[in-house]
């Protein structure tokens, strides 16, 4: 899209946080480009049944998104202006803290090589994010996260449905519970921008592999722990859905 001069300063600073969220919310929390062309492809037969390209592709996804959301919930813990953003924040740790423990866990019993670091795309999520203060941070942020978990659902439905595998349906079913607390933390807000949400989920830019594929660790490197901080517990069942903000 092209935009005039006479139109340019009221067009930036109006729609300044629309375009930088169009050109980071693809594919978002999933992070990873598919690795072959036939994502049903086996890749290995193990003690849990049948492992597929999608599966592979679906456990690193997972871990990818801790890489990111994790320091971001940690962020919105410290930096967060209201109650309601601080337990997003919150809530973000615990459960990214408790996906890649499993993950952690599952990875070796599948012959899967995790990240440690999350790719170009969702690390610039995090430095989009820190680069607000007050009031634009928790809007910033609310709507990345809430666009991003709003995309990876069908990707965790797909795996759901299709996967022989026991260990990442197991992986699967605590995605789905754990996108579902975030998804109605964020809204508990009041922040999210649905109509920019729903257009921005549907209408996904189309970025280069370099920038949705978190690098390859180095040999022999220890895998990176997402952990809580101590003593932080949070209670994930579905909260009451809030009043709707106007």
């Amino acid at each position: 899209m092209r935009i005039t001069r006479t139109t340019a300063g009221a067009a930036f600073v109006a729609g300044a946080l629309v375009l930088t969220l169009t050109a980071l919310a693809y594919p978002t929390m999933l992070g990873v480009r598919n690795t072959g062309n036939d994502q049903a492809r086996i890749i290995a037969d193990t003690l849990y049944g049948p492992l597929t390209e999608a599966d592979r592709d679906f456990v690193v996804k997972v871990r990818a998104a801790g890489l990111w959301e994790h320091p971001l919930g940690l962020m919105a813990m410290e930096r967060g202006t209201t109650p309601e953003m601080k337990e997003a924040g919150e809530h973000l740790v615990v459960g990214h803290a408790r996906l890649d423990a499993t993950c952690r866990r599952i990875a070796p019993e599948l012959g899967i090589t995790l990240p440690n670091l999350a790719s170009p795309q969702q690390q610039q999520f995090v430095a989009t994010v820190d680069g607000t203060t007050g009031r634009q941070f928790d809007t910033t942020a609310v709507n990345i996260m809430r666009i991003t978990h709003g995309q990876i659902f069908p990707a965790i439905a797909n795996i759901r449905a299709n996967t022989k595998n026991s260990l990442v349906r197991q992986l699967a079913d605590q995605a789905n519970d754990t996108v579902l607390d975030h998804i109605t933390v964020l809204e508990k807000t009041g922040l999210v921008n649905f109509d920019q949400v729903n257009f921005q989920q549907s209408a996904p830019p189309n970025l280069p592999k370099a920038q949705l594929t978190p690098p390859a660790p180095q040999p022999g490197e220890p895998v990176l722990s997402l952990t809580s901080p101590p003593g932080l517990e949070v209670n994930t069942s579905a909260p009451s859905p809030s009043p709707t903000v106007r």
